[in-house]
């Protein structure tokens, strides 16, 4: 019974924060500290593509998904893409193992709840947003996305 007052707790506080930011919304404004302790400001990344990934260590699929990620920085950072991830682990040492393990390339934060709340809640993990120059949503992604997907979609987004 406990499990189920969880989940039934958990999509109370999704529906509480609203829906999650649509095509064409601004994406929600953030500024965290990465892992080395600079400022990630969202705003400051205006002008570039950003993809944001809400992932954890524990997930599989994330763990399938981010060496994708650091693949498509390095291709494309030249051209204006900008790869945030934002961490769900409850903690930062696993984060930061994690983080030296993959060789990720792009800044990481330590994200929670009330962040999570902002991009209309996050139940399940991965969930990836595509955000264009300008500062809007572009795309959400749940669940696992195959690379070539992300590729085609930052592709048409750098071009514009």
């Amino acid at each position: 019974m406990r499990g189920l007052a969880s989940i039934v707790v958990a999509t109370a506080l999704t529906l509480a924060a609203g829906a999650p930011p649509k095509v064409g919304d601004p994406a929600p404004a953030f500024s965290l500290r990465d892992l080395s302790g600079q400022t990630l400001d969202l705003a400051s990344y205006r002008g570039k593509v950003v993809l944001i990934d809400f992932w954890a260590t524990w997930c599989v699929p994330c763990r399938e998904e981010i060496p994708h990620f650091v693949a498509l920085q390095d291709k494309y950072r030249a051209r204006g893409l900008v790869v945030i991830g934002i961490s769900m682990d409850d903690t930062e040492p696993p984060v930061r193992a994690f983080y030296q393990k993959y060789g990720m390339n792009y800044p990481v934060a330590m994200g929670d709840a009330k962040l999570a709340d902002r991009f209309g809640g996050i139940l399940g993990l991965p969930v990836a947003f595509l955000v264009d120059r300008g500062g809007r949503i572009a795309r959400r992604h749940d669940g696992q996305t195959a690379a070539a997907v992300f590729e085609k979609e930052i592709v048409a987004l750098l071009g514009k």
